[in-house]
C-alpha cells in the first residue's frame, strides 16, 4: 500500500508540475512583442567589411564616368575598348549587374558606347543630322559637352542609366534574396551613402563620409529639416537594420523599412528629373540664350532621359513606375527606347518642344503623388543653396 501510495503522490505531483509549466509556456506565448526600439545613429561597425562588393561597384561606375567625360574635350578620341573594360572589368562587373536591356543599349552595335566613340573629336552644332553627322562637342570650358548627331548626351545615357539598370536593380536583387545582418548595409552602399549620413555629396564634406551616387540626389532634394527624402532614407535604413538584428519578430518592420527605401529611392529619382526638367524650361524658355547656356540646357536634358531611361525593364515588383510609363516619358523627351532620338529639337524649336517637359513634370507628379508645393521644391539643389 506504501508504494502505491507514493506512486500515485509522485504522480499527482508531476501533473501539477507539468500543468503549472504549461501555464507559465502559454503566458509567456501570450505576451505581446515589445515595440522596435530605434536608435538615433546608424551601426557602423560592420559596414566597411560588408560592402566591399558594392563599394568597388560604386567606384567602377565613377571609373567608367571619368573615362566618357574625357570626350568633353575636343582634343580626345574616345575609345570603344576603353569603355568596354571599365563596363566588363572586377567581381562583380557592371556588365553582370545590369538588366540585360540595358546593357544591350550600352554595348549593342550603335549602341552607347559606340555612339559616343564616334561623336568625340568632333564639334556640333544642334541640328536635323545629316547623312555624315556624328556629333560632338558643343559648348565652351565648363558648358563644354560631348553629344550624338541627335542632341544626345551619351555620357548621361551611360551614368545616369546605369544608377538604375545597375545600381538600383542590385538593390532590389539584394532585397529579393536572403536578407541578413550585412543587407542594410549593402544597399545603403549601393545607394551611394554611408553610416554617417552626411546628407551632401559637396567638397565641404570629407571624403570617405560624403555622398555619392543615388545618395547625392537624395541630399540635393532635401532641406535638411528632418522630413525630406533623404531624412526618411535615414530613418528606414535604420529601421531596417535594427528589425533585422532584433530577430524574426519583427519581420514586419524589416519589409515595412525595405519597402519604404525602394519607394523613396524612385521619388529621388523622379524628383530629380523634375528638377532638370524645371532647368531646361528655364534656360531655353529665355529671350536670348547662349551655345553655352544651350549647351548646358541639353546637358541637364540627357540627364532626363538617362534617369528615366535606367529603369525600364526593372522587375514591375521592385518599381512603382510602369514601363508603359517610362516609355511615355521617353516619347515626351523625343527619345524613345526603339526609335531614333530628335533631342536637338529642344535647342532648334524651344518653343514647341518644352510644353513637352511640363507634362513630363505633371505626369511623374502623379504616378508619386508629390504636392504642388514639393515639385515647386524641386527646382533647387538644396546642398548648393545651404552651403553644406
Amino acid at each position: 500500500m506504501k508504494n502505491i501510495f507514493s506512486k500515485t503522490i509522485s504522480n499527482s505531483l508531476k501533473t501539477a508540475i507539468f500543468g503549472t509549466l504549461l501555464v507559465f509556456s502559454s503566458c509567456k506565448k501570450d505576451e505581446p512583442i515589445p515595440a522596435l526600439v530605434l536608435p538615433t545613429t546608424y551601426n557602423n561597425a560592420t559596414f566597411v567589411a560588408n560592402t566591399t562588393t558594392q563599394t568597388n561597384v560604386v567606384n567602377q561606375l565613377v571609373a567608367l564616368t571619368n573615362e566618357a567625360k574625357k570626350g568633353r574635350n575636343l582634343i580626345n578620341s574616345m575609345t570603344k575598348a576603353n569603355l568596354d573594360n571599365l563596363f566588363t572589368t572586377g567581381t562583380p562587373s557592371l556588365a553582370s549587374l545590369a538588366t540585360t536591356y540595358y546593357k544591350s543599349k550600352i554595348e549593342g552595335t550603335n549602341g552607347f558606347f559606340d555612339e559616343i566613340t564616334k561623336a568625340s573629336n568632333n564639334l556640333y552644332v544642334p541640328a536635323a543630322p545629316t547623312g555624315t553627322s556624328q556629333g560632338g562637342v558643343y559648348g565652351t570650358g565648363s558648358s563644354a559637352y560631348l553629344f550624338d548627331e541627335n542632341g544626345l548626351e551619351m555620357e548621361q545615357m551611360i551614368e545616369k542609366g546605369l544608377f538604375g539598370a545597375v545600381l538600383y536593380k542590385h538593390a532590389t536583387d539584394l532585397i529579393a534574396g536572403n536578407i541578413t545582418e550585412s543587407t542594410s548595409d549593402q544597399i545603403l552602399a549601393i545607394l551611394g551613402g554611408t553610416p554617417s549620413f552626411a546628407n551632401s555629396g559637396s567638397t565641404n564634406v570629407a571624403v570617405e563620409i560624403r555622398d555619392r551616387g543615388m545618395a547625392n540626389y537624395a541630399a540635393r532634394r532635401d532641406k535638411n529639416d528632418g522630413n525630406g527624402y533623404y531624412s526618411q532614407m535615414k530613418t528606414q535604413f535604420i529601421k531596417l537594420q535594427t528589425a533585422v538584428k532584433a530577430g524574426a519578430n519583427y519581420n514586419k518592420e524589416r519589409d515595412e523599412a525595405l519597402a519604404e527605401i525602394k519607394i523613396l529611392w524612385e521619388k529621388v529619382n523622379a524628383s530629380t528629373i523634375i528638377n532638370y526638367c524645371h532647368a531646361v524650361i528655364s534656360t531655353l524658355s529665355a529671350t536670348t540664350v547662349t551655345d553655352n547656356q544651350k549647351a548646358a540646357a541639353l546637358h541637364a536634358y540627357g540627364e532626363c532621359v538617362g534617369f528615366v531611361h535606367g529603369f525600364r525593364t526593372i522587375s514591375q515588383s521592385q518599381k512603382k513606375i510602369t514601363d508603359g510609363q517610362i516609355d511615355e516619358v521617353l516619347v515626351l523627351l523625343n527619345a524613345p527606347y526603339n526609335g531614333i532620338p530628335t533631342s536637338y529639337k529642344f535647342v532648334t524649336d524651344a518653343v514647341n518642344e518644352l510644353p513637352k517637359l511640363t507634362q513630363i513634370i505633371t505626369k511623374l507628379q502623379v504616378i508619386y503623388g508629390f504636392s504642388a508645393q514639393e515639385v515647386e521644391d524641386f527646382k533647387s539643389n538644396w546642398v548648393t543653396i545651404q552651403n553644406r
